[in-house]
């Protein structure tokens, strides 16, 4: 088994806010994009026509780690759906000169790579290839040495998910729906955070899944081919 699984999550007021693009450019690159209104896709997860997908996760630094003046990780983000290989990608990645850093999760879909990129400021990058060792992430760096925040929201999260199952698709898929935690669940549904949807990168059947509800009931609205 091969997948990566991805909740969207955001401020309560972006709900109904987002848009699906498919987008074919001159050189026949296409790509689809999961997007927010009024903003460049995508800063969410999306996939293109050359076997590369991404989902991401922001991992908010202090505040001596933001260059002022330099690019906004949105921009390398849309830089990254026109990758044309998961190497591609990661040059783009370590190329641009970011103002703050990311947690990009890239995934080779004909190869069946997973890789989980960390980056800050000034040019620092941390790569951890997912092997046969399940991986959570929430919003705070796991492997690259940088100052951040400290997140309750996040800490509870990893802790939590560390002590789920993680055996099987439908395991991975109650995960991103637990809520046992009320004050900080993995899967959210308000007042202030919001679960907008899960993404589902299936590498054994080569599709992507949007799931809007709870993950763990498996009602997926949208299924994308990725070969």
């Amino acid at each position: 088994m091969a997948m990566a699984a991805h909740n969207e999550d955001a401020n309560v007021a972006l709900v109904g806010h987002t848009y699906l693009v498919k987008v074919t450019l001159s050189n026949g690159t296409s790509f689809t994009a999961y997007t927010y209104a009024g903003e460049l896709p995508s800063c969410a997860f999306g996939f293109n026509s050359h076997g590369v997908a991404f989902t991401l996760n922001s991992v908010p630094p202090c505040e001596e780690e933001i260059v002022a003046g330099a690019i906004g990780r949105n921009f390398v983000s849309r830089d990254l759906l026109e990758a044309n290989s998961i190497e591609d990608a990661l040059a783009r990645i370590h190329s641009s000169e970011a103002s703050v850093g990311h947690s990009y999760n890239l995934i080779d879909t004909r190869a069946r790579r997973i890789l989980n990129v960390e980056t800050a400021s000034r040019n620092r990058i941390s790569v951890h290839e997912i092997g046969e060792t399940p991986f959570f992430h929430a919003n705070m760096y796991l492997h690259l040495q940088v100052k951040q925040a400290q997140d309750e929201n996040s800490l509870s999260r990893q802790t939590r998910a560390s002590s789920l199952p993680k055996e099987s698709k439908s395991d991975f898929l109650a995960l991103l729906g637990d809520s046992n935690n009320e004050k900080y669940p993995i899967y959210m549904t308000g007042p202030l955070l919001y679960t907008l949807c899960t993404a589902v990168i299936d590498l054994d059947e080569k599709t992507l899944s949007i799931i809007e509800g709870n993950p763990k009931e498996k009602q997926e609205s949208y299924v994308f081919p990725l070969s």
